[in-house]
């Protein structure tokens, strides 16, 4: 890469002999989806995620569109949390209308949503207290307190933290 970087002067200018589209490197992704991806890797470990572990999966974003789009990982970081805490902590009250009346929320919980929900519960399962930080394969999931099924909203006082395995265990049962 670095010879054709030094006969074209740069990658794009190679793209472009070749008759290639170059890439937009600021329209690469959405702050959407660089912020899903940081959730993915904070739930995952159980911990606020590292520069470095962006190289290794469930990571699908390297560091470098992190760093073109907010000047470093730490920025990024300060984004995310920004971005996350700015709205949705509650967006609709829940409700004891009966479970056919019409619902203000939708089922599954936006992303800040879902990431606000993680943090306050600290990334443990509510049920029986292990977390991806301390114990190898937990996977968490966001489950309402009231099921939806008997009328519950998709509100931060309805919602909860559990493992794949308290989860899966369990049915609409109050």
């Amino acid at each position: 890469m670095r010879n054709l970087s030094r006969r074209f002067g740069g990658w794009n200018s190679a793209l472009m002999a070749a008759d290639l589209a170059s890439l937009p490197y600021q329209n690469e992704y959405t702050d959407e989806h660089l912020f899903t991806n940081i959730l993915i890797i904070w739930q995952y470990l159980g911990r606020q995620p590292r520069r470095a572990e962006l190289a290794f999966s469930p990571s699908e974003i390297s560091q470098s569109p992190y760093n073109r789009r907010f000047g470093s990982w730490t920025k990024a970081l300060e984004a995310f949390v920004e971005w996350a805490n700015t709205t949705e902590t509650s967006t609709a009250q829940p409700t004891t209308a009966p479970s056919d009346a019409r619902r203000r929320t939708s089922r599954d919980p936006s992303l800040r949503l879902r990431f606000k929900v993680l943090l306050r519960d600290r990334f443990t399962c509510t049920g029986c207290g292990r977390s991806p930080a301390t114990s190898s394969g937990i996977v968490l999931h966001i489950d309402h307190i009231k099921p939806w099924s008997k009328g519950g909203e998709t509100v931060f006082e309805n919602l909860k933290t559990l493992c794949s395995h308290c989860n899966i265990g369990k049915s609409n049962i109050l």
